[in-house]
């Protein structure tokens, strides 16, 4: 297992397609990295639920979520389920996070996740985050899109355990999902720790990545 480290994170982006995606895929590192830099700059933007229930949950979530970070959340109010009918106001939204801010991480779905909604917010970021570290999280589903992934944030057993508490607690309108449970969540973490020797852990996918091993 390879260990890379990145240098002074100042500036995260964090964007998702439906209320509490961020919270499910990346959760834990965005816990781990405001921990480890107060102050540091979250720039999230979630496509669907604005205006109503779904947005205040989410506020509430990743205020949580982002301990002593300056966060700054857009919940915009595309259809959920119909992203790709609403291609050029999820674009447009992209596009003006991308003209507000210059991220040293951005986190976001995985290009290939099978919801809709996830790949198409995924396939967007390409088009306006051509420089930067973009790490695809995953959202366990009953599509069974799960497969190997090539980057891994270790999660302390103290932070996979606040992941899913905070779950549970902020996101009362989701606890009816039979998948959305304590077993999911932290059984996935458990098996991304095995894949990297560690306890628990939460996995991106990686599309393209620059070295610099002569620098």
């Amino acid at each position: 297992m390879i260990r890379l480290h990145t240098g002074r994170l100042d500036r995260i982006v964090a964007m998702g397609a439906h209320c509490d995606d961020i919270a499910i895929g990346a959760g834990g590192t965005l816990l781990t990295l405001c921990r480890a830099r107060p102050g540091v700059r979250v720039d999230a933007l979630v496509l669907t639920g604005g205006g109503g229930e779904r947005e205040q949950e989410e506020a509430a979530a990743l205020a949580a979520f982002c301990p002593d970070a300056d966060l700054r959340l857009t919940v915009h109010k595309l259809p959920d389920g119909r992203l790709p009918a609403h291609w050029d106001e999820a674009k447009a939204a992209v596009e003006e996070l991308r003209a507000r801010t210059e991220p040293d991480l951005v986190l976001a779905p995985r290009t290939d996740d099978a919801h809709q909604d996830h790949r198409g917010l995924a396939q967007l970021i390409p088009t306006a985050f051509r420089d930067h570290v973009v790490l695809g999280y995953e959202i366990v589903k009953w599509d069974g899109d799960l497969g190997p992934l090539a980057a891994y944030q270790p999660l302390s057993p103290e932070t996979a355990e606040q992941k899913v508490r905070l779950l549970q607690e902020h996101y009362p309108s989701q606890r009816h999902r039979p998948w959305y449970d304590r077993e999911a969540f932290l059984g996935l973490a458990r098996i991304r720790g095995i894949e990297c020797h560690e306890r628990y852990a939460e996995a991106f996918a990686v599309t393209k990545l620059t070295l610099n091993l002569g620098g």
